[in-house]
């Protein structure tokens, strides 16, 4: 079963929380056992799994990554000027494979899955591809 749910982003750098809507997927295909890839569509934005807890995590998180890939370098030569936005879902990745048990996600007490906008506000789409195993 492949679904593509929609994230709206509101900001140039955010982390939106998709876990639920990963779930509501899951539900839908009462699948009992096996995995779920989640995987943006886009090469700006990427796909974690991270602390669902504390929203600092993810303040400190994009803090971070814009220290190590600032938005503009003088040497950049991407005539769109987002390669910053690029390096960042490469590093973070596009994609997350979660395990399913009992027709729940496996992910522990803290974790949550996260859509990471790189270079927003935008309308983006999320493939969630849910199979037996």
């Amino acid at each position: 079963m492949l679904e593509t749910i929609s994230v709206t982003t509101s900001s140039h750098s955010e982390m939106v929380d998709i876990t639920e809507q990963i779930e509501e997927q899951l539900q839908k295909s009462n699948l009992r056992n096996g995995i779920v890839i989640v995987q943006s569509m886009h090469t700006t934005a990427g796909i974690t799994v991270n602390e669902n807890a504390d929203p600092d995590v993810k303040k400190d998180m994009l803090m971070r990554l814009d220290e190590v890939y600032p938005w503009t370098h003088r040497k950049d030569l991407h005539a769109e000027g987002n390669t910053a936005s690029h390096l960042k879902t490469s590093t973070l990745g596009h994609s997350q494979t979660l395990l399913v048990d009992d027709g729940k996600l496996v992910l522990g007490t803290w974790q949550g899955v996260y859509f990471c906008e790189f270079d927003g506000p935008r309308s983006r789409k999320v493939a969630i591809k849910i199979m037996e195993g």
